[in-house]
């Protein structure tokens, strides 16, 4: 007798579990599903050598603004410190004073009342810690001798005249902390910057480390070669001002006047200073950039240019920002030596100009003070010239 089984489809499912080709697909794909979710991400790729070198400078011209900040939080934070000490030390003169009035004061009223020649009310007046109240009551004031309402006089002075020191001493302190905070993010902004430029550089290869260098080479190149062009500029207009000064003389000494170029003591003196401070910049050559540095043994961009013009006797500011502001603005084709290069619109970077394009300058972390070309960095990062004397 025939079977009424119905014969199984090829393909169709038992239980649940799939026939031997479709398990054999879903197990490929699970595998690889797992080998794709374990396999590490891709590496990012390395960035070019010219975005590095570009990376590296920006972190070191923010390292440099931050430096500028730095600095002069710094030396406001010095003046307010002193400001406070002098305060403080006020205070304690005038605490003295007024203790030594409430004393006065004191024996006053126990002189009055040993002796019952004061009322009461007297006694009260002459302890109180505010005498100014018991002014308006006359019948009071009747009863005190010259000489203790001078020392009440003397008391109440004192009193508020320290009153006010205390609180003055309180706001400067307040501030100082303030400052204080400010020069800490200041310093750590800067500590951040040069970590972060170390650690791009850190990160090359010999190779990339050579063609790091060959691109500072050609930018190297193409600055000196600016520099050599505004040289020969400077020259030829020399040239032609020596011409036109020569010929002016000439003609006013045939005409009996005495026409000709200024070479007055001004000019002398101006010159001299200028030369003053290149001499001791030159000295200062080889010496590290140290952020927040002023010599002897390590300067930073300002910290040079301070130094040196006060070697010639010409005060300067602490920072770029204001050294800017402490001359005459010339016209880079009138620069002169001993004249300051600004860099930059944020004008954190100054270089002391030596003639001929060139000016000796503490570049950045890493570097020494050396001489260099004003247009190390491009045409486009030259700020203004300032002559300071």
């Amino acid at each position: 007798m025939a079977s009424h089984r119905k014969a199984r489809p090829t393909g169709a499912r038992i239980a649940g579990i799939r026939t031997p080709a479709l398990a054999t697909a879903a197990l490929t794909s699970v595998a690889l599903l797992s080998q794709t979710a374990n396999a590490a991400p891709s590496a990012e790729p390395r960035p070019s050598i010219e975005a590095v070198s570009k990376k590296v400078d920006d972190l070191y011209h923010q390292a440099e603004t931050a430096t500028d900040k730095y600095n002069a939080t710094r030396e406001k934070t010095a003046e307010q410190r002193e400001r406070v000490d002098t305060l403080l030390d006020d205070v304690a003169r005038r605490t003295e004073k007024l203790n030594t009035a409430r004393e006065e004061l004191g024996s006053f009223a126990a002189a009055q009342y040993r002796t019952g020649a004061s009322a009461p009310d007297t006694a009260t007046l002459l302890l109180a810690d505010n005498p100014q109240d018991y002014f308006d009551q006359t019948q009071l004031m009747s009863r005190l001798t010259t000489r203790q309402k001078a020392a009440v006089d003397d008391y109440i002075t004192e009193q508020a005249a320290t009153t006010r020191k205390r609180a003055e001493a309180t706001r400067s302190l307040e501030s100082l902390t303030a400052s204080q905070k400010a020069l800490k993010t200041s310093k750590a902004t800067v500590q951040h910057k040069l970590t972060e430029a170390r650690s791009l550089l850190s990160k090359l290869n010999a190779e990339e480390k050579a063609r790091l260098a060959a691109i500072e080479k050609k930018k190297q190149e193409q600055a000196a070669a600016k520099a050599a062009e505004l040289a020969r500029q400077q020259a030829a207009a020399e040239k032609a001002a020596q011409q036109q000064s020569s010929s002016g003389t000439t003609t006013g000494t045939a005409s009996g006047s005495t026409s000709g170029s200024p070479t007055g003591s001004t000019a002398t003196d101006s010159s001299s200073k200028a030369a003053e401070a290149l001499a001791f910049a030159r000295a200062q050559i080889g010496k590290p950039y140290v952020w927040g540095a002023t010599g002897p043994d390590s300067y930073d961009c300002s910290g040079l240019t301070q130094a040196a013009w006060k070697a010639a006797g010409v005060s300067l500011p602490r920072v770029t920002y204001d050294q800017v502001k402490a001359g005459t603005t010339v016209a880079l084709a009138d620069a002169q030596p001993g004249d300051l290069v600004f860099f930059y619109d944020d004008i954190s970077h100054v270089g002391l100009y030596i003639g001929d394009g060139m000016m000796i300058h503490a570049p950045k972390p890493g570097a020494y003070v050396r001489e260099e070309s004003i247009y190390y960095d491009g045409t486009s990062a030259i700020h203004s010239v300032v002559r300071p004397a």
